[in-house]
């Protein structure tokens, strides 16, 4: 094992010490205002980007760049293949920004994109498109490749169907995760919404869940089609209604495996994929518990989601 890979595992095991936890996003979530959980979280892990006052809008995107941040710290002390494991499940920062993108080209409000520097797969400039198609255009000359349509959502289902599988194929310790969050995507996208994928996401689709996933037009058909590795994401959902809870029931299980993970007696891959794992779910449970800050939510609802 190389040097690169022990300073880089150490390195990774030093963020996931660093994260909220569990424990302190309810208490966050119990706040009596959300300037009040502003100012908590500013104090703690997530203070590199918070900022007190923030509203809840660039708070939640201040923790998810304190994330991107840590990703690119951690990057710098791996080995080539450690970069690239780190760069692919990296790459919703770059969606985020593509879908800024999107937006704007569609005539709404965009925000900037994440810095992402080094960790970037899309070297063809999209930020510079002028239509739709052009952005197509741009992304399949790029590690993206054509995400399938020059419709805005046939733009941005492709691209994170391309996302779902690069992570399967570059990080085989999140493959399951990448076929989980797949089958959300396309149950939300698609089964509900009765769309057809264009023939290059259909492909994609396929050989992240196999070709019968793509037949379903109901939630319970949709889930009995799917492969083992992808079908505990919504097996059980049968109503649109019920959709959302299998989010955070997604993250748990990413949770559960990335402490898994991350205590392999190892200096490698496993624990810095487990270590990131670990630090998305903690991010993602504090967007969650900022929502919650001054508000009554439903019963029941602060126990399904933190």
């Amino acid at each position: 094992m190389s040097g690169s890979w022990v300073a880089g595992t150490v390195r990774s095991r030093a963020l996931v010490s660093r994260r909220l936890g569990r424990a302190r996003s309810r208490s966050l979530a119990g706040s009596a205002s959300l300037d009040q959980a502003v100012g908590v979280l500013s104090a703690g892990p997530y203070g590199h980007d918070v900022r007190p006052g923030s509203s809840l809008a660039a708070a939640q995107r201040a923790v998810a760049a304190a994330l991107l941040w840590n990703l690119r710290v951690l990057a710098g002390w791996l080995p080539r293949d450690g970069v690239v494991t780190v760069r692919a499940l990296a790459g919703w920062f770059e969606l985020a920004g593509l879908d800024e993108i999107v937006r704007a080209l569609t005539g709404l409000d965009a925000q900037p994109a994440y810095t992402v520097g080094a960790l970037r797969m899309a070297r063809s400039e999209p930020e510079l498109a002028a239509s739709l198609p052009d952005l197509r255009a741009r992304l399949a000359r790029s590690a993206w490749g054509d995400p399938g349509g020059d419709a805005g959502w046939e733009i941005q289902l492709g691209l994170r169907l391309a996302w779902a599988e690069r992570v399967a194929n570059d990080v085989p310790a999140a493959a399951g995760w990448a076929a989980a969050g797949a089958a959300l995507l396309l149950a939300r996208e698609v089964v509900l919404t009765g769309r057809r994928l264009p023939a290059r996401s259909r492909a994609r689709a396929d050989r992240l869940l196999g070709p019968a996933s793509g037949q379903a037009r109901d939630l319970r058909t949709f889930a009995a089609a799917l492969p083992y590795s992808a079908r505990w994401a919504v097996e059980g959902v049968a109503e649109p209604s019920d959709l959302w809870r299998a989010e955070p029931r997604f993250w748990l299980r990413v949770e559960d495996d990335g402490f898994r993970l991350a205590r392999s007696p190892v200096f490698g891959p496993a624990p810095v994929v487990g270590a990131i794992a670990l630090l998305a779910v903690d991010a993602w449970r504090t967007r969650v518990a900022l929502t919650l800050a001054g508000a009554e939510p439903a019963p029941g609802m602060l126990d399904a989601l933190l």
